[in-house]
């Protein structure tokens, strides 16, 4: 269902709730209210509808229709044209997924476009019908709860984020499987990377608001309603400021864990393959020695002498225990 919800509010009340597109511009100048249209995932004659009723540039009807925004803030005319990118935490999953909301303001309407589940408008359009001074203020009021709404949403992400980096910081120096690891503190990076790109703009296009407000007499109490959803912004700006730092840090210091346990496994190989050596060149001597006297030499003058077998023996015996004593004054055993 591409058309969500539709009305014309009049004085902060909806006087009435309309299922078609006609029907609301109709309704709109027959009352002189504001239009409130909700679309999900438009098509173009949707889009081009709403666009010929509102005179929509058509560069933001096609930002719009195509999505994949970056969150900005862009004025053509009298209307208003805002890509917020709102974010919502997985808890199955522990991931975060990014929707995007587009926001058309206009001296007499406001038209939403959403491509993602997230935010539920229907929880802010139900906030505002329960303040009807604040709805009468017009379609600053609106904006601002739109505003409000995104942010709001972000708390959760902060939170679930930092649950996450501190149970990186806990396996970071437990028994845990360095790769996997790793490839989850890069995944989480990405993450805050794209929360950053979310929050972050939203400080300069409220800042924006606040300055086109003063110029064009906005409420005041709406104004400092939107002072504090700048507030907002800039805690949850922070908080990803640090958490991309800590995260940063926590591959530094996996980085250097894994060095670490890799130069601890080669010096371990290095003394097992000094251990190999040292009873091989062992065993090696008296081997050579027996070698030599199973070549069946002709002419072995040794061999007649009553001596010899047991000089033969003695002496891959001295060379195997001298060898031993001198592999273990170097420690090599």
């Amino acid at each position: 269902m591409t058309l969500i919800d539709s009305a014309v509010y009049v004085d902060g009340k909806r006087v009435s709730m309309t299922a078609d597109l006609d029907e609301t511009y109709e309704l709109t100048r027959a009352h002189g209210g504001i239009a409130w249209i909700g679309l999900y995932r438009p098509t173009l004659d949707e889009l081009q509808s709403v666009a010929a009723e509102f005179d929509l540039h058509e560069l933001a009807v096609e930002d719009a229709l195509k999505g994949r925004q970056r969150s900005k803030l862009e004025r053509f005319g009298t209307t208003l044209f805002l890509a917020l990118r709102p974010a919502r935490y997985i808890d199955a999953t522990e991931t975060v997924e990014f929707g995007e909301l587009l926001v058309f303001v206009g001296p007499d309407f406001v038209v939403t476009v959403r491509h993602a589940e997230s935010p539920d408008l229907r929880r802010v359009r139900e906030r505002l019908e329960a303040e009807p001074a604040l709805l009468a203020l017009g379609p600053e009021a609106i904006l601002y709860a739109l505003l409000d709404e995104v942010v709001d949403e972000y708390e959760p992400v902060v939170a679930g984020l930092e649950n996450d980096i501190d149970e990186i910081e806990d396996q970071l120096f437990g028994a845990s499987d360095d790769d996997a690891l790793t490839r989850r503190i890069y995944d989480l990076s990405s993450e805050v990377i794209a929360f950053q790109r979310a929050v972050q703009p939203l400080a300069g296009i409220i800042d924006a608001l606040l300055k086109g407000g003063e110029r064009s007499g906005v409420d005041v109490q709406l104004q400092r309603r939107l002072r504090d959803v700048l507030d907002h912004v800039h805690r949850a700006s922070e908080r990803a400021d640090s958490f991309r730092a800590l995260l940063d840090n926590a591959l530094q210091v996996q980085s250097t864990l894994v060095t670490r346990r890799m130069t601890v496994v080669s010096v371990e190989q290095n003394e097992q393959i000094k251990r190999i050596t040292s009873w091989a060149a062992i065993l090696f001597a008296p081997t050579l020695i027996g070698t030599v006297y199973g070549m069946n030499f002709r002419f072995m003058p040794e061999l007649d002498w009553p001596l010899g077998y047991p000089l033969a023996l003695l002496l891959m015996l001295l060379m195997g225990v001298g060898l031993y004593v001198a592999f273990t004054a170097k420690r090599w055993l």
